[in-house]
């Protein structure tokens, strides 16, 4: 129990270190920002297209188009949930290797106003708050987010590609850089990387001789 609340603690502690007000349920996860213009895709134009398909958002059409996937398939991605312990997962985010992955993990994609210098402690809580009940999804994650994220391509600083967690299991320049099958792939990985180890087995004492 008590390492549960300190779980729960930590992800508190995520989003107080924002440098931003910080509430969790942004209404505009994805900023797609090109240049100087930015296309919005809002939390209520993800949840139609999670939940039903319909895809009433030019810009989430443009997404699914270069992600590689079909809508269909991004939907069923997107959706799909992942068995997870909060405890697990924390440890690995708040690890060495849990921040060189949140830094890799955001590469073109990060907060918009403060962007580099909070995407660790942002996409860390996200992924942390989704994880309470046991389970995440990208589509949790995403509305768990805590401010506007932004996949930024704007020239040259930054070129929109979003480094796959697992580049071994997608095909083509589409679905190995995209946002959207960044997301497909996303709770699999943390999944995969905050598995604890399996309790050793216990063995009954020996009976004695007499």
């Amino acid at each position: 129990m008590f390492s549960r609340l300190a779980a729960g603690l930590l992800a508190g502690v995520s989003l107080a270190a924002l440098a931003v007000p910080a509430e969790a349920g942004t209404s505009r996860p994805v900023r797609w920002n090109t240049g100087g213009a930015v296309w919005t895709t809002t939390s209520s134009e993800f949840k139609t297209f999670f939940s039903t398909g319909d895809i009433t958002d030019r810009a989430l059409s443009s997404g699914i188009s270069s992600s590689g996937w079909t809508a269909e398939e991004i939907q069923e991605g997107m959706t799909k949930t992942y068995a997870v312990d909060i405890i697990g997962v924390s440890r690995f985010l708040y690890s060495d290797d849990g921040v060189k992955f949140l830094k890799d993990q955001t590469r073109s994609y990060f907060p918009y106003w403060k962007m580099k210098s909070t995407s660790v402690v942002a996409l860390r809580s996200a992924i942390v708050a989704d994880s309470i009940d046991g389970e995440i999804s990208s589509a949790g994650i995403m509305a768990e987010l805590p401010l506007d994220f932004r996949l930024a391509d704007t020239c040259g600083t930054y070129d929109g590609i979003q480094n796959i967690c697992a580049p071994n299991h997608c095909e083509g320049d589409a679905q190995c850089t995209s946002l959207l099958s960044w997301y497909v792939f996303l709770p699999a990985c943390v999944q995969a990387n905050s598995a604890l180890p399996e309790p050793a087995p216990r063995v009954a004492p020996a009976r004695p001789l007499w």
